[in-house]
């Protein structure tokens, strides 16, 4: 993971004094086990170029973590790719620069603007072309985003997720800075480190006279800033009025798990699975479904089993509330307490497996526990042009998505013995091209 930064122009050169750093040595540094380096490539009286770039250590990245031991860690790209990882790497590096603080005799070239380019990548983000350039592009810059080619022996793509971005403007030296350090972030799936109001306080002082009038600002802060307890302290609304503007909103899930129980309600049940039932936000709703006697709530997280269990600790002494039973299993081993259930429930769970795998699960389920009724959602990859994602999937983990005429194809092919009726039904706010965001199937057994 790699900045390079060039300009041209007049007194390039005085650049140098600002980073604090000697054209003719090699800067390097070993930051917490990571090695960061500085280089200049070119400098001349009107031509400046050097590369900031990080060398990770994967061990370290990891370290402390309680999930360290799960090797998904050391099988991800967070260790080359330009994120919040690579900011806090080269803060220190580039301090000097990024406060403004050169030494005395060449502080007038702080406030200096030179014709810039900002070059960085590679780039792993959810985010479109077009949202990256709507982030950028408002505070005068330039950009141009490319994705190499990848050749490989068997066809999967022909370009990569992996964008670099490259920045043009007339600016101070700070000031790009500032602006990398606070959207990089932005444009990375997570943070890695603990928030807290200190990155209020950070964010601020690197947002200072371009934020507050930034069309995205909201989005900056909630993506920079990501809980929502931390969030609220730098919104101008009082509480009272985010509260009633958050519960106007009607997030997908839930209106997947409403659907659902809705579903499931008018099937008169008394025995459910929840397959790949997470932290059990699904389950607890189904506990409350009139006639139900059983719950197995299935799931192959350890981790999130654990954080079921406690939240249907919670609501365990509610009337008419029926505890599920949290099972350690998965889709791919048999398991006799798993047969002959009214309905089994699979909530946003295909995608997150190989399409190969596919087929075995859905004959296991369907022709080996054969329930009365099996319920599948998956998102719609057509409506991902709704949400401007271009290429890209919902969710990192995600192996796939299908169109809708996909998904119908699919459910037909599996229910190739006839032994159970079919419905397709769309979850979420309809649009007239791409239909629903969720797609539902309903698997009725027949009448015999």
């Amino acid at each position: 993971m790699q900045l390079t930064i060039q300009a041209s122009g007049d007194n390039v050169q005085a650049i140098s004094y600002l980073l604090s750093k000697n054209p003719s040595n090699l800067y390097e540094r070993n930051h917490k086990g990571h090695l960061v380096r500085l280089f200049y490539s070119k400098f001349t009286e009107t031509e400046l170029e050097a590369t900031i770039f990080v060398t990770p250590d994967p061990i370290e990245l990891v370290k402390g973590n309680s999930n360290s031991y799960d090797i998904t860690h050391y099988i991800n790209d967070r260790e080359f790719a330009v994120s919040s990882i690579f900011c806090s790497l080269i803060r220190s590096a580039l301090g000097t620069a990024l406060n403004g603080q050169p030494k005395e005799e060449h502080t007038e070239w702080v406030d200096h603007p030179f014709s810039f380019q900002f070059e960085f990548g590679p780039v792993v983000s959810s985010l479109s072309d077009n949202q990256l350039k709507d982030l950028f592009e408002p505070i005068g810059y330039e950009v141009m985003i490319t994705r190499p080619e990848i050749e490989y022996s068997f066809q999967i793509k022909d370009k990569s997720s992996a964008r670099s971005i490259s920045l043009k403007g007339m600016k101070t030296l700070q000031d790009g800075l500032r602006h990398l350090f606070v959207l990089i972030p932005v444009i990375d799936n997570y943070k890695h480190y603990y928030i807290d109001e200190k990155e209020i306080e950070k964010l601020e002082r690197y947002g200072d006279g371009w934020l507050k009038d930034h069309p995205m600002r909201d989005y900056i802060y909630r993506q920079s800033l990501r809980f929502k307890e931390v969030y609220s302290i730098v919104e101008n609304r009082k509480p009272e009025e985010k509260k009633e503007e958050k519960e106007s909103k009607v997030r997908l899930n839930d209106l997947r798990y409403e659907k659902i129980v809705d579903t499931v309600s008018q099937m008169n049940p008394r025995s459910i699975v929840d397959f790949g039932s997470g932290e059990g936000k699904l389950s607890v709703r189904l506990g409350f479904v009139e006639g139900i006697k059983e719950i197995l709530a299935v799931e192959p997280s350890q981790t999130a089993a654990i954080k079921a269990l406690g939240r249907f600790e919670k609501v365990k002494n509610k009337e008419k509330f029926v505890v599920p039973e949290t099972l350690w299993g998965s889709l791919f081993y048999y398991d006799e307490r798993l047969k002959n259930k009214d309905v089994i429930i699979l909530c946003e769970v295909i995608e997150h497996i190989d399409e190969y795998r596919l087929p075995k699960v859905l004959d296991t389920i369907l022709h080996d526990y054969q329930p009365n009724a099996l319920i599948i959602t998956t998102p719609n990859h057509e409506y991902n042009e709704v949400y401007d994602m271009e290429d890209v999937l919902r969710h990192n983990d995600h192996r796939f998505e299908w169109t809708r005429a996909e998904f119908r194809q699919w459910c037909t092919e599996r229910n190739h013995r006839d032994i159970y009726s079919l419905k397709f039904e769309g979850i979420g706010e309809e649009h007239d091209t791409y239909g629903y965001p969720t797609q539902m199937c309903v698997f009725e057994r027949k009448e015999d």
